[in-house]
């Protein structure tokens, strides 16, 4: 092959990523955006909120906590103190005894007046799809307010769409890295369409849980 044909070749590949990237991203902003409320006083009541989790620090050693975990939680204690939920099953990964997402926003949200006994935490969030499938399949609910940054929201949205959950969601406040994040989540988004088509499963199951 030529160094011309080569490069067309490259380019034509270069060009098809793009075309796809964009698409799915237009098609998830679109199919969501009905779904996403910011003002507290106008989303409409669920029984129960997931909540998203991600990295409590940007920077451990320094104690910098990261942005994007502080708002979800502000977010999260703000419905509940308003009446719009009325449990939060908190998901995120617990994949080692030394990261417990989970855990950490159940102590956070505690210590913000959310009383233990309204928390759920669901330790096998390890992605987006797993908490949707899990909040369905483990803990019986298919009526949901989904916690996170808008951009984090529409995908977790559109996963809900396509497996039989009604689900709304609240978006928090956005985070300073908030280029550098939604770059890496067009990206996401892609692979999220491919996990979808291919009827990707949770990576756990288990016992159901009761919220009573």
């Amino acid at each position: 092959m030529s160094v011309r044909l080569l490069r067309n070749f490259f380019i034509i590949i270069i060009l098809l990523l793009i075309i796809i990237i964009g698409s799915v991203n237009y098609w998830v902003n679109a199919s969501t955006s009905k779904q996403m409320y910011t003002d507290i006083s106008a989303i409409p009541k669920n029984k129960v909120g997931l909540l998203l989790g991600t990295s409590k620090y940007k920077d451990k050693a320094r104690q910098i906590v990261n942005d994007y975990y502080q708002y979800r939680i502000d977010a999260a204690v703000a419905l509940y103190m308003a009446g719009k939920i009325d449990y939060i099953i908190v998901s995120g990964d617990n994949s080692t005894v030394y990261y417990n997402e989970p855990a950490t926003m159940k102590r956070d949200l505690m210590a913000r007046g959310v009383p233990g006994n309204r928390i759920y935490m669901d330790n096998a969030g390890l992605r987006t799809l797993d908490s949707i499938l899990r909040c369905r399949d483990i803990f019986n609910q298919d009526h949901i307010t989904i916690i996170s940054q808008a951009f984090h929201n529409q995908r977790a949205l559109f996963i809900a769409n396509h497996k039989n959950v009604d689900a709304i969601a609240f978006n928090a406040k956005d985070g300073d890295a908030y280029w550098s994040v939604t770059s890496r989540e067009k990206l996401a988004r892609v692979k999220m369409v491919m996990d979808l088509v291919l009827n990707k499963q949770a990576k756990y199951y288990g016992d159901t849980v009761e919220i009573k």
